[in-house]
């Protein structure tokens, strides 16, 4: 579809820089900007592509002024990212929906459908599930039974969602996911592991979402909980029994341990791993790549394996490099030291 600059500053509120009667029909990075795209500017890193860009339509921040002049219209809005986020939504929203149910997929009987569900070709429903009105369950995807899905649920292809799991509001769940798989427990005796049942279940509230081959394990006994608003990347593991607070966000190859507890609003880098049995305060910051053993106060900001508080890692980061020289200096100042001593002894 194709909108004037005119209509996109009116259904963002901002206010237009340049000609108001420009179309565009696609989106751009700035730094790949073409004619009749629009892009946007909210990393001032990215500001010398503004002058160059080829696309019609720039988004930027009310505060951006220009050291030279700019070929494309600007839109001025609160927040550029923002903006792009809501454009992006609304170009999603008018995209055909799909509704009904596929030939060769199983719904049982038992099943109950809310209205305007999708069901894709060798999706799987299991015995008394519930699905809410507005859900999206692509190829593939597998419901166990007695498992909950609320409204507006997009489930991706392939997910995997176990038994009795409970799944909110508005969630989106990527290809791979798997949610509700046992969690690893096992009993050790006479040297021999014995697997303890994981008759427990996975609750995700509302507005969570999951990214592509994450697993998160049913509890042993109660839930493993995910709370609203979290959102987690790519190939994460969260373990049996875990509680992850409301808007926490995850990158990469994170791993949670079992009965970890995790605060609100807190961020974690790539690759960071979580021991088990310990409580992450809110709105706490774990680098990438940091170990986490023992628990951490809120509003920490911790790096390192095992982490410890980010700015004596950063501090110690720097002289890791000058180490070697260090060393050869200390041995130096020995040898010196030696030598005045057996020259004081002498006197």
């Amino acid at each position: 579809m194709t909108f004037t600059a005119q209509q996109i500053a009116d259904f963002l509120k901002g206010e237009i820089i340049g000609n108001p009667n420009v179309e565009v029909d696609n989106f751009a990075k700035i730094e790949e900007g073409k004619p009749r795209t629009i892009a946007f500017l909210s990393n001032p890193k990215y500001t010398q592509y503004i002058y160059e860009t080829k696309a019609d339509i720039v988004l930027v921040n009310n505060d951006f002024v220009a050291d030279k002049p700019i070929s494309a219209t600007l839109i001025k809005v609160p927040d550029a990212y923002a903006a792009l986020a809501t454009l992006l939504d609304m170009v999603n929203s008018l995209n055909p929906r799909k509704t009904g149910i596929e030939e060769m997929s199983f719904v049982s009987p038992t099943a109950k459908l809310g209205d305007n569900v999708y069901v894709g070709a060798f999706a799987y429903i299991g015995e008394n599930v519930k699905i809410g009105e507005n859900v999206k369950i692509y190829p593939q995807a597998y419901i166990g039974e007695n498992a909950k899905i609320g409204n507006n649920v997009t489930i991706h292809a392939g997910v995997k969602i176990y038994h009795n799991c409970v799944i909110g509001d508005n969630c989106i769940l990527h290809s791979g996911v798997v949610i509700g798989a046992d969690g690893f427990g096992y009993s050790q005796q006479e040297g021999i592991y014995h697997k303890i049942q994981q008759i427990g279940n996975v609750v995700l509230e509302e507005n969570v979402e999951v990214g592509a081959n994450t697993t998160i394990d049913r509890a042993v006994l109660g839930s493993t909980i995910i709370r609203k608003g979290v959102k987690l990347d790519n190939l994460i593991q969260i373990a049996h029994n875990c509680d992850i607070g409301q808007h926490t966000v995850m990158a990469a190859q994170v791993g949670v341990a079992g009965s970890t507890k995790i605060g609100e609003s807190c961020v974690f880098g790539g690759q960071v791993g979580i021991g088990g049995h310990i409580t992450i305060g809110s709105k706490s910051q774990i680098g990438a790549q940091s170990g986490i053993i023992s628990n951490t106060a809120e509003n920490s900001a911790v790096m390192g394996s095992p982490a410890y508080p980010i700015k004596n890692y950063f501090k110690s980061s720097i002289i890791i490099p000058k180490l070697p020289d260090m060393y050869r200096q200390i041995n130096a100042l020995e040898k010196e030291i030696n030598e005045l001593k057996k020259q004081l002894s002498k006197e």
